[in-house]
């Protein structure tokens, strides 16, 4: 079993409420989750009108697989022109990499 994680850092435009924030973030969450069947939720920066941080998290069997939908993911992110992606945080894990209790 293999895990990868991305974590985007985002720069949101012309911002100035946390409800106008939600509208932007929520529909990129909203359409990860939906194409692509990954676990997805804005994990930081919930107190800044301009940044959001969203995390999202994939399994798979194959580390082909998982690469492949990890760069989907960040492609969407960067094109979507509401927002600047600041930076991309990329994990990849492997069952090994725990210990068995």
């Amino acid at each position: 079993m293999y895990v990868g994680t991305l974590s985007f850092d985002l720069l949101l435009g012309d911002v100035h409420s946390l409800k106008e924030k939600r509208s932007l973030v929520r529909p990129i969450v909203a359409e990860l989750h939906r194409k692509y069947a990954v676990s997805v939720a804005e994990t930081g920066n919930q107190d800044l009108h301009r940044r959001a941080e969203i995390g999202l998290a994939v399994v798979s069997g194959d580390t082909g697989h998982l690469t492949d939908v990890l760069d989907r993911c960040e492609r969407l992110v960067a094109a979507r022109p509401e927002v600047e992606l600041l930076s991309v945080r990329r994990r990849l894990h492997h069952d090994g990499d725990w210990d068995d209790d």
